[in-house]
């Protein structure tokens, strides 16, 4: 009924947009194109240089694991502060003569590399750290500390050796030589990620193209979108390349360029050529609607994008270079892809005019004809509007209840590095390090690296000193986490004398004592047991231990660094900005929603559906990926046990600008109506059928994009599209469809409250644009 009224009603007071046409808008057009067109002539070269720019280490600014690496680098002289392992099996036991042959064969070929500063075997160091407690060794490999060669040396280690592996096999045909440590693993994610993304393209693009197919009917309408989003994610890899002239950018910043390029690139142009189709529908040429599109739906994209940026900006407050470099890469694609959306398409699409719907699909189930907008009224969408209606508590009860219950979950979740399945184990450097893990001797590579800095009075070399570092070395030995300590006392086997001044060899010297003399570096080796969140505690607990009374030395200092303690900052960040991260993305998008709606309840009301939409997303992730309900779907074996601390902030800041966009798209199409004079149920009804159709049609789109990439083998970045593929389809589908229009028809006059019905009507081609106006 109230369809039937609003429609009558629009055919007998339309009248014309009022939009500058002729010449001039035609020359606006062009040079508005021509000035997008060299931007992104400008930004594609250096898209495909990104790759290799990018960074696969975390930087914590200001972190304590920063600091310890950068005084490794900086004041110690060791030419293992940067090193890799190579895990040896298959040959004689060590100990034996053709062991010993094969170990000098390996050590020796290794030290020939170049950009390799050493190699030490059980044949220069006789030390259990060399040898599985099940068979096998290892050699640990010493990188020369220039940036521009630690990650070329990987390929060409790895290619000496095959060699090696090839020379022995004759001797010993069950041989098998892997490569793994901090560098190997980083440069294995960078190629993991890359494929990821391939892969994802590879599986997103045919079934976007499809979606955009179903929604437009015509194969022209449908490309233009496609296009759009790939031209913004190209733009991005080539704007992140620049950048990182200057800036830390994360390996994530292709994953997440690629997957929000996809999703905010298609979702921006979808709704300017849905408008253009739209304005054509009503009669006007095509200068005129190409103007139209990119003037009203063009504001509308700006409302959008401010929404989506607010989360992205809150990034950036965040000091980790990883989120940072996310945070970027969001504004980067966002901006580019509303660029493209107002600069370059009205051109193309008033070049285009009515070929816009060339190429049609026969598709006879379709209700309405390809010229039709999705911002048309549907008659199934109106029927659906008018259930929830009618029965509000009932609609509410329904789908409220199951998602506060998904939402309690959340409460379960649990940062951390997850138990298994962190790494991916087709890489060559897990695989070594699986290997490492059955021999015992993971700890190589997940040592804590404690520097301790003694006063100037007690020097570690004193005899005060060494007794200091005797004791605090005794203390870690008899911690049962501890596999190994490897200190100046125990390397020297001088732990009872402290005579040892001109008893310290050189090699050890230089790279277990700073270059000053005033510290000190003790490496604890965690037994291979030890879960990666264990590990974390156990650095929170030395950095938090008395080392004063430990060692007997007042004004001893202790600072922890290695892989174990950047986990452990990257996890004490996160949980320590995560509140503020909310509170920020919460209150910027309250005074946005105020300033445009100008109604509290509806911007309060928006807000909480925001959040219970989120928080049935954690709850999904508690479920399948952390408790395990599932997970086999995503090739894990088991419970993950833990979610990676980057999830939730990231989560939370991507999903809250996007599903805000469906809430002011619907909330403003409702609120229009009622300034045109229906009834809130009357209102509520018309905006449901002319919005549902494009909410549905762009989170479609969405999720098929974001679920391409939970089939990749990156476990954080299947845990993040899986989290943002629940949490668009619950805001799309149960949210915005029947809690919205439930709450909006209970709540009535009380949604705009105090001024929201204040204003003039609005056109039915503006959705959002009067937020900012």
């Amino acid at each position: 009924m109230a369809l039937g009224q609003t429609r009558k009603r629009r055919e007998s007071d339309m009248v014309m947009p009022t939009v500058k046409t002729g010449r001039g808008a035609a020359r606006r057009r062009f040079w508005l194109a021509m000035s997008g067109f060299v931007m992104a002539l400008a930004l594609l070269p250096f898209s495909y240089k990104v790759e290799r720019r990018l960074e696969t280490a975390v930087h914590i600014k200001g972190g304590e694991s920063e600091k310890v690496a950068q005084e490794l680098e900086q004041r110690f002289q060791s030419p293992y502060a940067d090193r890799l392992i190579l895990v040896i099996t298959g040959i004689p036991d060590p100990d034996s003569a053709k062991g010993a042959d094969a170990l000098s064969f390996l050590t020796s070929s290794l030290r020939s590399v170049p950009g390799v500063s050493g190699a030490i075997s059980s044949l220069d160091w006789p030390d259990p750290l060399f040898t599985g407690d099940k068979g096998g060794a290892l050699i640990i490999i010493g990188l020369a500390q220039h940036d521009e060669t630690v990650q070329p040396l990987v390929p060409a280690l790895r290619a000496k050796a095959d060699w090696m592996e090839g020379q022995l096999r004759s001797q010993y045909p069950n041989i098998k030589l892997g490569i793994t440590g901090e560098t190997p693993l980083n440069f294995d994610l960078r190629k993991v990620s890359a494929d990821d993304v391939r892969h994802a393209e590879e599986k997103a693009m045919p079934v976007t193209l499809l979606l955009l197919l179903l929604a437009f009917g015509s194969l022209v309408a449908a490309l233009l979108p496609l296009g759009v989003g790939v031209l913004s994610i190209s733009m991005a890899m080539g704007a992140s390349a620049l950048l990182t002239h200057y800036l830390h950018l994360s390996i994530l910043v292709q994953n997440l360029a690629t997957m929000l390029g996809l999703g905010l690139g298609i979702d921006y142009a979808l709704l300017m050529v849905s408008r253009f189709r739209e304005a054509l529908a009503e009669g006007c040429d095509p200068g005129c609607a190409a103007d139209i599109a990119a003037g009203q739906a063009g504001h509308t994209l700006i409302i959008s994008a401010t929404t989506v940026a607010i989360g992205f900006s809150a990034l950036l407050t965040v000091p980790i270079s990883e989120l940072r470099s996310i945070g970027i890469a969001g504004l980067l694609v966002t901006v580019l892809s509303v660029m493209l959306c107002t600069f370059i398409l009205p051109w193309v699409l008033g070049l285009l005019g009515h070929r816009i719907n060339a190429a049609r699909l026969p598709l006879p189930a379709r209700r309405f004809k390809t010229e039709d907008s999705l911002c048309a009224p549907s008659a199934r969408w109106a029927r659906w509007g008018g259930i929830v209606t009618h029965r509000p508590w009932t609609a509410l009860f329904i789908a409220g209840i199951p998602l506060l219950i998904l939402a309690f979950q959340a409460r379960k979740i649990s940062p951390g590095v997850p138990d298994r399945g962190s790494l991916p184990d087709a890489a060559e450097s897990v695989q070594a390090l699986h290997t490492l893990q059955g021999m015992g001797r993971s700890g190589v590579v997940q040592s804590l690296r404690v520097i301790l800095e003694l006063p100037p009075q007690s020097p570690p070399l004193s005899p005060a000193g060494w007794l200091a570092v005797n004791r605090l070395t005794k203390h870690f030995q008899n911690d049962p986490r501890t596999q190994e300590v490897l200190s100046l006392s125990t390397l020297t086997g001088m732990s009872d004398t402290t005579d040892a001044v001109d008893q310290v060899p050189e090699p050890i010297r230089k790279s277990f004592l700073r270059s000053d003399g005033q510290a000190t570096l003790i490496e604890l080796l965690p037994t291979a047991a030890l879960t990666p969140n264990e590990q974390i505690r156990w650095v929170r607990e030395v950095r938090s231990s008395d080392v004063a009374a430990i060692t007997g030395v007042p004004g001893a200092v202790l600072r922890v660094g290695g892989v174990p303690a950047l986990n452990a900052d990257y996890d004490s960040v996160v949980k320590e900005r995560l509140p503020k991260v909310i509170l920020g993305v919460v209150l910027g998008s309250l005074v946005v929603l105020l300033i445009g709606l100008r109604s509290l309840f509806a911007a309060v009301k928006a807000i909480l559906l925001n959040l219970l939409s989120v928080g049935a997303a954690f709850g999904a992730l508690v479920l399948v990926f952390q408790q395990g309900h599932g997970s086999k779907l995503f090739g894990l074996h088991g419970p993950t046990g833990s979610v990676f601390p980057i999830v939730p902030i990231l989560s939370f800041a991507i999903v809250f600008g996007l599903s805000m966009d469906y809430e002011i798209f619907l909330v403003a199409r409702v609120l229009e109506e009622r300034r045109r004079g229906l009834s809130e149920k009357s209102a509520v009804i018309e905006g449901l059928a002319r919005t549902a159709r494009l909410i549905t049609s762009a989170a479609a789109i969405m999720i098929a994009v974001f679920i391409a990439f939970t089939v990749g083998s990156f476990l954080v970045v299947q845990m993040l599209g899986f989290t943002l593929a629940v949490a668009v389809f619950i805001d799309a589908t149960v949210v915005r469809m029947i809690v919205g229009p439930a709450l909006l028809q209970l709540a009535g006059d009380w949604n705009w409250w105090p001024f929201g019905l204040y204003g003039a009507p609005v056109t039915a081609e503006s959705e959002k644009a009067q937020l900012i106006q």
